[in-house]
């Protein structure tokens, strides 16, 4: 996959479909639906740790979601196939009969155990969706298919709204369950509303009435319930003021469903029957060309060391982060400041891509240091990006940023970043980063 460098890029979502769409050509599945689904859920994931680490300026979040970072869906609710669909060529009409179609329906059974996915009838999953809202009218996304997700458009009378509810394992696609039902920093991801509950019989809630862009570019609204049950699947339906999750115009003010009507929702005892169909997560996938899996400190690790390394003085706001990432808000009396660093291994392929181009320098020991200043890429008037990266001859890679505000979606606090260009380059060449115990991602 390509790794584009800097501001330039729309969105993981975008690309990944592109790629999907592009890989897709000469597919003849009965399944497709599902294998763009896992796909999505699958890369994004990755792909955002990826991007992370190509760029160093994404601000992750303080988890990443069940179909990506909070403020994702699984796919663009609402939108038919041919939104997303990677379908080639149909397979020829004579081999199409009852035999031909019930070892096709076999092999994609198999196919998905070996994902970890399900393959319920979409028809079962709307079912319960409908059962459990209030009355109104809906366009169920491709009836007739199987998955372990359901996307429609439902109208109340009120304004149509982009629906969506998916059943998981936690731990999928290296996700931690705990992480879906925190609510995230608003240093992150901006909302209006967020609350976490501990329910009888040891399930966990989180209700997140947030946006879709986090520089609200358009007002389209997200409102989102991740439940969490005790005996680990989730349970994470989403919806929107408009017809579409991206592209669509504001249908009403605010989504249908109340938070009390979403926690109604993924409460439900329907899904129940209906979680027991998803299989055992299986054994991670081992890469085709050999090349070890990145692998990052811990998130508290993280955390420690970065604040260990920042100048003396500062006052420590909101501060967060995951595996290999972390993020601090400090303020030095000029105005907040948020500093992030990610420290991952085995990146050596991409030196061509990142250290290529810029004010790129060698070190004696052949570390790789590139120092960028550029404007920010999230919205906020005013914002400037700081960055120093770098990366050693055996792949280990760290990369710091700083910018003049406390929250890239927000507008400049302050002329400059509280770091100089020098003191981001000390801080990713800290011997500390070496010496923290690392775990695969």
């Amino acid at each position: 996959m390509p790794q584009n460098e800097g501001p330039q890029h729309e969105g993981f979502e975008e690309e990944l479909g592109a790629v999907l769409r592009r890989t897709g050509d000469g597919f003849a599945t009965d399944d497709r639906r599902e294998l763009v689904a896992g796909g999505l859920r699958r890369g994004r994931s990755r792909l955002l740790r990826r991007r992370l680490a190509v760029t160093g300026g994404a601000l992750a979040l303080a988890a990443v979601g069940i179909g990506g970072a909070y403020g994702s869906s699984l796919l663009p609710a609402g939108g038919g196939p041919e939104k997303v669909s990677v379908a080639g060529p149909k397979a020829p009409e004579q081999t199409r009969g009852t035999s031909a179609e019930a070892e096709a329906e076999a092999a994609a059974e198999a196919r998905a155990n070996k994902r970890g996915e399900a393959r319920i009838p979409v028809k079962k999953l709307a079912a319960v969706l409908k059962a459990n809202t209030p009355a109104g009218t809906w366009e169920i996304d491709n009836p007739d298919g199987k998955g372990q997700s359901v996307l429609g458009v439902y109208d109340d009378g009120k304004g149509k709204a982009a629906v969506s509810v998916g059943l998981y394992r936690a731990g999928a696609g290296g996700e931690s369950g705990e992480d879906q039902v925190t609510c995230p920093s608003k240093t992150a991801v901006p909302y209006d509303a967020c609350t976490m509950e501990q329910l009888a019989g040891g399930a966990r809630l989180m209700v997140l009435q947030g946006y879709e862009y986090p520089d609200k570019r358009e007002e389209t609204k997200q409102w989102r319930a991740v439940l969490l049950t005790k005996d680990g699947f989730l349970i994470d339906a989403m919806e929107y003021n408009a017809a579409a999750e991206k592209g669509a115009e504001i249908s009403r003010e605010n989504p249908p469903f109340s938070p009390a009507q979403l926690k109604a929702l993924v409460t439900a005892d329907g899904w129940r029957p209906l979680l027991k169909q998803i299989p055992s997560l299986p054994r991670p996938e081992k890469s085709d060309s050999g090349r070890q899996s990145p692998a990052a400190p811990g998130a508290e690790a993280t955390q420690a060391t970065l604040r260990s390394l920042l100048p003396k003085g500062l006052t420590f706001g909101d501060r967060g982060g995951q595996p290999g990432y972390a993020f601090v808000v400090v303020d030095d009396g000029k105005g907040k400041s948020l500093v992030q660093i990610n420290v991952q291994t085995n990146m050596g392929d991409i030196a061509g891509d990142v250290f290529g181009s810029g004010d790129v320098t060698t070190l004696p020991d052949g570390r790789l240091v590139k120092l960028t200043q550029q404007p920010g890429e999230k919205g906020g008037s005013g914002v400037v990006w700081w960055s120093a990266d770098t990366l050693a001859t055996d792949g280990f890679r760290v990369v710091v940023s700083a910018f003049n505000t406390g929250a890239q979606h927000e507008d400049a606090t302050r002329a400059e970043p509280v770091l100089t260009m020098e003191q981001l380059k000390a801080i990713a060449l800290s011997p500390k980063w070496r010496k923290l115990p690392l775990t695969s991602n």
